[in-house]
């Protein structure tokens, strides 16, 4: 099977997870023994210069890439506002990608187009039109219902009212697509359901983000003073207004009660404001290159999402690693998890503090709750089994 792989950014480093859901498909399939060609966009937010790639894993994955700029702007935003079309989609559309993507098609023959995300359906006629190859979209997240919640929890009743209407436009371009490809991965059975409900009448196939058990170690080390980290690209809005949240309404009330507890912050694309909130037991790293690294030596994971879809890879990650995580329900989302055994719930202020003191005050059942949750994730979310799965779903279609 020939597998070409269309990504809306360059996957690598995998330091936040939509890299990681992107590589660890790939890596799924090569290891079932399917040729994968990865055809990227390189935007400009998340630019990566492949001339600094190693040389076996740009040819691990066949990389290609073509420079985009999909940054927002005002007058792009203000232009959009006189159509009907999603701006958080068309952004991603570009004739010098569709020119390469033709040159692709026709150098080989594809029994599957994967399309890493609904941001790059707008690609979905010129390869209809010039390969045989059935179109499949893996469906990171149900991308309107990101925005419906940003809007809902936003208190600024102008950028409210501007996110809504985004929320509206991505909401009819979601179901206007979901039929226009031949399958769907949907990366929760949440997100199958709400699909459905959309009116999907296309195959579904549930395809969690899968992890590679040998690059994954327990790191519960029972002699390290417990510390909190947090791990997100805060260039995802629902990583930052869960962050600034937890900043505010959380963290004093922690801090205060356990002056000599740590919390570290880490991850990609952190705004001035946030970098320099450093102090009151508060470290920002801001971007690293190895989210294993900067787990290394620290047990509670807070994942404190207000708003968001799909699933957090971080978790998974996280659990893989025999972390203690302490999320809200949103955060949690798409995983089957059992609350008070291989994870944490809290959704308040008050909830959380009382989850961290938990764990303060009884560090086995910290570990232990670590423990359950790598068995948990080693279980089901294995590459080899996703892999395989993947391969079979494509032979019906």
């Amino acid at each position: 099977m020939k597998v070409l792989q269309l990504c809306h950014r360059i996957p690598f480093p995998a330091n936040d997870g939509g890299n990681i859901a992107i590589i660890s498909v790939a890596d799924a399939l090569l290891a079932q023994g399917v040729h994968v060609k990865m055809l990227t966009l390189n935007t400009r937010k998340h630019h990566v210069d492949l001339n600094s790639f190693p040389g076996d894993i740009k040819s691990k994955y066949g990389i290609e890439s073509i420079p985009i700029d999909t940054d927002v702007n005002i007058p792009g935003a203000f232009k959009n506002l006189f159509s009907d079309q999603s701006y958080n989609v068309m952004r991603f559309h570009s004739r010098e990608f569709e020119e390469k993507l033709l040159q692709v098609l026709n150098t080989d023959n594809y029994d599957i187009v994967l399309m890493e995300s609904l941001f790059m359906t707008p690609y979905i006629p010129i390869i209809r039109k010039n390969s045989r190859a059935r179109i499949v979209m893996r469906a990171h997240n149900v991308e309107h219902t990101i925005w419906e919640r940003l809007a809902k929890n936003e208190k600024n009743i102008l950028r409210r009212t501007y996110l809504s209407l985004l929320a509206r436009r991505l909401k009819k371009y979601e179901m206007q697509i979901i039929n226009q490809v031949d399958a769907i991965l949907p990366i929760t059975g949440d997100d199958e359901q709400v699909f459905r409900k959309l009116g999907c009448t296309v195959p579904m196939n549930v395809t969690p983000v899968g992890i590679d058990a040998g690059k994954y170690s327990s790191q519960i080390m029972p002699e390290e003073q417990l510390c909190i980290f947090h791990l997100g690209a805060m260039d995802w809005r629902p990583n930052l207004e869960g962050i600034e949240w937890f900043l505010d309404d959380c963290w004093d009330m922690i801090h205060k009660k356990f002056p000599s507890l740590k919390l570290y912050l880490a991850g990609r694309g952190f705004p001035d404001w946030l970098m320099n909130r450093a102090g009151s037991g508060v470290t920002c790293a801001g971007e690293i290159m190895d989210a294993i690294e900067f787990m290394d030596g620290k047990q509670l994971m807070i994942v404190p999402l207000k708003s968001g879809g799909g699933m957090r890879v971080k978790i998974i990650q996280g659990m893989a690693l025999g972390k203690t995580i302490i999320s809200t329900t949103i955060g949690a989302e798409g995983i089957s998890y059992t609350n008070g055994k291989n994870i944490l719930i809290a959704d308040s202020p008050e909830d959380i503090l009382m989850q961290i003191e938990k764990c303060l005050d009884d560090k086995n059942l910290c570990l232990s709750i670590g423990s359950e949750a790598r068995k948990f994730v080693l279980a089901g979310y294995s590459n080899e089994s996703i892999g395989k799965q993947i391969i079979e779903f494509c032979n019906t279609l």
